[in-house]
């Protein structure tokens, strides 16, 4: 419950910084001002500066987390994550792809495209006859598959006009830039439902997480409960790349951190420590990349790169150390 409560109000305090620093400061006072009555700096920076973009990041990194959190308890695995498997490259490249050709599909629907058709190569690739694919053939082939996407959308990008392919490099790393009402809509709205439909399989994935062979005594068809399970995963990974682009690590941290912060045990309270932990890293990487440069504001993937490379160096060695690498 502490740590819930800790959680929480990292969560507050990350969202309150958000919205009251930047080229623009505003006090306490000018926040509540523009929150009540309407008026005033407050009121423009809640309303189209400041307020979009901050929700639209809190929105972003709890589908992320839950996502990375679902692929890691799904796969039982703590480098399964959607960006490390390659399916937010994968999602972020049917986007490029879409603007290069001068498609005006929506974009949840491109980047649940793209990451479906990058989870099927993965599954294809990693797939031995007459055995069961072990998580960690399946994260090495996606991390191929990303490799490759990755390398697919920097081809595309040279075929853009300069001012169109800095925007899209930008939203490639990851960016919360001239975020809308329209994207907290959108990203809210469709990981809300997707949060419920993965809250009630959790029952199934309780009993996955105990390994196939014991959920299948248990009565459960494994076969397709795991492809449900994924594919839902697969789509809050989508919706958020929809809104910010393939943000790095987010998916791979959240998990982990977010039960170190809480010290959850159960699963119900594990994913949604997991959520919380995903919009706080990524309200706190869009702060740090808006003011780690006076005048210039950074993509914040650059930021939760910084903080996921030496993150995902260490759980590397500790794989190694337990001999699973």
């Amino acid at each position: 419950m502490r740590g819930a409560l800790t959680l929480c109000l990292l969560l507050l305090a990350a969202t309150l910084a958000a919205l009251m620093l930047g080229q623009v400061r505003l006090s306490p006072v000018l926040l509540w001002q523009g929150l009540s009555d309407g008026e005033g700096p407050g009121a423009l920076v809640l309303g189209t500066i400041r307020g979009p973009r901050v929700l639209t990041a809190l929105g972003a990194g709890a589908v992320l987390g839950l996502s990375g959190a679902l692929f890691q308890t799904l796969f039982r695995n703590p480098l399964a994550a959607p960006d490390i498997m390659g399916f937010t490259a994968g999602a972020g490249l049917t986007i490029i792809a879409a603007i290069a050709l001068g498609l005006s599909l929506p974009m949840p629907l491109l980047a649940a495209g793209g990451g479906l058709v990058a989870a099927l190569l993965v599954a294809l690739l990693s797939q031995r006859r007459g055995h069961a694919t072990p998580p960690l053939t399946m994260i090495l082939v996606g991390l191929g598959i990303g490799f490759i996407a990755s390398a697919l959308s920097s081809f595309l990008l040279t075929l853009l006009p300069h001012t169109q392919a800095a925007e899209a490099q930008r939203w490639l790393t990851g960016s919360l830039a001239a975020r809308d009402w329209s994207h907290v809509a959108q990203v809210w709205l469709i990981g809300a439902l997707l949060a419920a439909l993965a809250l009630a399989q959790l029952r199934r994935l309780a009993a996955l997480e105990l390994g196939e062979d014991l959920a299948a005594g248990l009565g459960l068809r494994v076969g397709p409960a795991r492809m449900a399970l994924a594919g839902t995963a697969l789509l809050l990974a989508a919706a958020g790349v929809a809104v910010a682009g393939p943000v790095p690590f987010i998916a791979l941290m959240s998990g982990p951190l977010g039960a170190r912060i809480t010290g959850a045990q159960r699963l119900p309270g594990r994913m949604l420590a997991a959520a919380g932990t995903g919009a706080l890293v990524l309200v706190v990487a869009d702060l740090a990349a808006r003011a780690a440069l006076p005048g210039i504001q950074l993509p914040a993937g650059v930021m939760t790169g910084l903080l996921g490379a030496p993150y995902l160096l260490w759980r590397l060695s500790r794989e190694m150390e337990k001999g699973e690498l």
